[in-house]
This record gives structure tokens, C-alpha cells and sequence, in this order.
């Protein structure tokens, strides 16, 4: 399996989109995950509103304003995989590596080509974007640009170190979000495209398309993360509001009001989308996938003392 040269990191991202599958598509480093941050579909910048400030010297008070932006953070890299301890992304995978209590991996099988009911379990990582500083670099380019909540390489949520609730469901097996058929579900019964349910948020699903099956696991961890006081191990991916600053919120699955993701692995995309996003979609050999969770901010720059409101949308 050939890799991506670090000397290919300055190539621009629709170059490497362009790169043959053989060197792009098996391979996923840093060097690899950090121009995607580049996509102006991901980033989505809109000017919203005005902030007023208050601004005062020795000489007076003066109300001042300034733009407020809405725009997308890329905030994680959230890796779906089957084998534990193989994170695709390559630098970090010493992160997740099996324990007493996760070892195995992989999903059940009977050696039979039409069998479709068995589980399918997936490891899921949830690690800081390693591309804070370029997405900055891009976003600046547009105006001002907001901070997200996201540290690069620092695990919001590692599968490993979480084993009774992502490898038992320990407890949310009994909550009425995982006995109740409808709720909170990815996709949609009555379109005839459900791709699994968000509860119980643990690594086994029963889905017969791998792609989709992990994309859920994915889900489910970033429902975890974006949400304080969970019945899990991990570290909240939340930034705490202030004057002229309003953070993401609660992941919703379908809602791209709440965030986006971003294809990284078997194959990278320039754009972002919801799941059930249109296919078709591509099979990793390996059962391992990563995709960057884009999250949507609202700031303005501080240009007084005391931050007066504003007009916009959040």
C-alpha cells in the first residue's frame, strides 16, 4: 500500500482528488486529511447580521458594530473501523489500541453470500482535526472567522476506553429511545432508506451495507460528544458561549443546521452532507472509514468593551 508523501501536503485539495485510488484512496495520514479543510461547500460563510458594541475612553462612549459570520468549523476527524486498534488515520492509531476489556473486532458472519441480518460491529475514534490552522488560514479569507471547539489530535471519544457502553449498551440498551421503533433513527422507514438507529449508541448495528453501517457508528459518537453528562467515557466536543460568540450545539442526525460530514476514507470528497446522503458509496476492503465533522458557529469581532446584541441568526 503506497502512501502519500508528506512532500505532497502543499498539492491543492482538487489535485489531490485527482490522485490515482491506488495512492489516495488506502492511505490516510495528516499530510492527506489537512487540505480538505480547504472546501468552500463545508465551510458555507455567510455574512448574518451586526453586533453593537460599546466602546468607551477617557474621551466618551461610542457604539461601534461589526459583521456578524455563521460559518463551519471542521472540528474532529471521526474514524469508523472495524479491526480494533487500526484507526485509517495513520498517526494516531497508537490512540486506540485493544485493551483488556476491547480486543476483538469485526461482525459476525454465517460464510454465506445472502446473509444480511448479522451484526456489524465498528470501533469509532472521535480525534481533534489535525487542520485547525489551515481551515483558519482558508476561513480568514472570507472575513472574520469564528473558533471552534475542536484541539487537534486530542480524543473527544476513544471506543476502546468506553467497553459497557459501546460493546454492551450498558444502559442505554433499556432506554425508550432503543425499545421504541421511529425515534431518532437515520434516515427514514417510510422512504424505504433507514440506515439504523442512533440508540443504542454502541458499536453493533444490523446493517448489511458496511458504508452505512458505520456512517450510523459515526453518528453515534458524535451524538455522544456534543452533548454534556453522557452515560459514557469521553470528553465533550462544546465550546461555552460568550459576548459576540455562539457555539455549535447538539448534534441532530438528517440536520445540517447541526453539522456535516466530510468524506475522508476509503475515498476523500470536497463536499459535506447528512446521512442517508445520496449514493452510491464506496466499500472500504478493510471496513475502516473517516469522515471530518464540520460544525456551524456564529461570532463577530469584539470592538468595545461591552457587547450591546445583534440582529441575525444565530
Amino acid at each position: 500500500m503506497k502512501r502519500i508523501s508528506r512532500r505532497g501536503a502543499g498539492r491543492s485539495w482538487p489535485a489531490l482528488l485527482a490522485l490515482p485510488c491506488s495512492t489516495f484512496c488506502l492511505a490516510l495520514d495528516t499530510a492527506a486529511i489537512v487540505p480538505t479543510v480547504s472546501s468552500p461547500d463545508c465551510l458555507e460563510y455567510q455574512v448574518v447580521g451586526v453586533c453593537y458594541w460599546l466602546r468607551c475612553t477617557q474621551f466618551g462612549c461610542s457604539v461601534k458594530t461589526s459583521a456578524k459570520v455563521r460559518h463551519y468549523v471542521p472540528d474532529a476527524v471521526v474514524s469508523s473501523y472495524s479491526t480494533t486498534g487500526q484507526n485509517p488515520w495513520l498517526e494516531v492509531r497508537a490512540l486506540s489500541a485493544p485493551t483488556s476489556g476491547a480486543q476483538g473486532g469485526g461482525s459476525g458472519t454465517s460464510n454465506s453470500s445472502h446473509e444480511n441480518s448479522l451484526s456489524v460491529f465498528k470501533n469509532v475514534d472521535v480525534i481533534g482535526h489535525p487542520g485547525i490552522t489551515a481551515f483558519n488560514t482558508f476561513a480568514s479569507g472570507s472575513g472574520y472567522a469564528c473558533e471552534g471547539a475542536g484541539t487537534p489530535y486530542v480524543p473527544n471519544f476513544l471506543s476502546t476506553l468506553d467497553p459497557f457502553g459501546w460493546r454492551h449498551g450498558i444502559p442505554e440498551s433499556v432506554f425508550p429511545q432503543s425499545l421504541v421503533p421511529g425515534i431518532r433513527e437515520v434516515g427514514s422507514r417510510l422512504s424505504m432508506n433507514l440506515w439504523g438507529n442512533v440508540y443504542p449508541r454502541s458499536g453493533f448495528l444490523h446493517q448489511p451495507d458496511d458504508y452505512k453501517a458505520s456512517a450510523v457508528m459515526a453518528q453515534r459518537a458524535g451524538d455522544i460528544v456534543t452533548r454534556p453528562g453522557q452515560v459514557h467515557v469521553y470528553r465533550p466536543l462544546l465550546a461555552s458561549a460568550k459576548p459576540g460568540y455562539w457555539p455549535a450545539g447538539e448534534l441532530r442526525e438528517s440536520d445540517a443546521t447541526t453539522g456535516k460530514w466530510q468524506q475522508l476514507a476509503p475515498t476523500a470528497s470536497a463536499s459535506c452532507a447528512t446521512f442517508p446522503e445520496p449514493g452510491p458509496h464506496r466499500q472500504a476492503p478493510d471496513g475502516a472509514y473517516a469522515w471530518s465533522l464540520w460544525r456551524p458557529y456564529s461570532c463577530c469581532k469584539q470592538e468595545g468593551q461591552t457587547f450591546l446584541g445583534s440582529t441575525g441568526g444565530q
